[in-house]
């Protein structure tokens, strides 16, 4: 892996690959609501409102975390904020365009 990668700027696809590879735990970061009309098969559902209150957990599952929503800006936010508290995270985007990528 490159320096461009391991600093969040290599290719997004490169990044994904190597997170799946690890095991990634997908989460969906949208209301209950959107996740319930669909979603990627196997991802969690922990709403944008209340991931800061999840952080402990996320922390527990000890693998690499890959966000999604809908278009990609509140998985951005997520990102932001577990990245801040030490989770290896990166952005999937929008769920239905991470999906075809998996």
């Amino acid at each position: 892996m490159g320096l461009l990668n391991l600093l969040g700027f290599g290719a997004k696809s490169d990044n994904l690959k190597d997170f799946m590879a690890r095991g990634a735990v997908i989460i969906d970061v949208r209301t209950h609501e959107e996740f319930a009309s669909g979603h990627i098969k196997g991802a969690k559902n922990i709403p944008l409102q209340v991931i800061s209150g999840k952080v402990n957990e996320i922390i527990k599952l000890n693998k690499p975390v890959v966000v999604c929503c809908r278009s990609g800006m509140r998985s951005g936010q997520a990102e932001s904020i577990l990245r801040a508290q030490g989770v290896e995270v990166i952005n999937g985007g929008g769920w239905e365009s991470l999906n075809q990528k998996l």
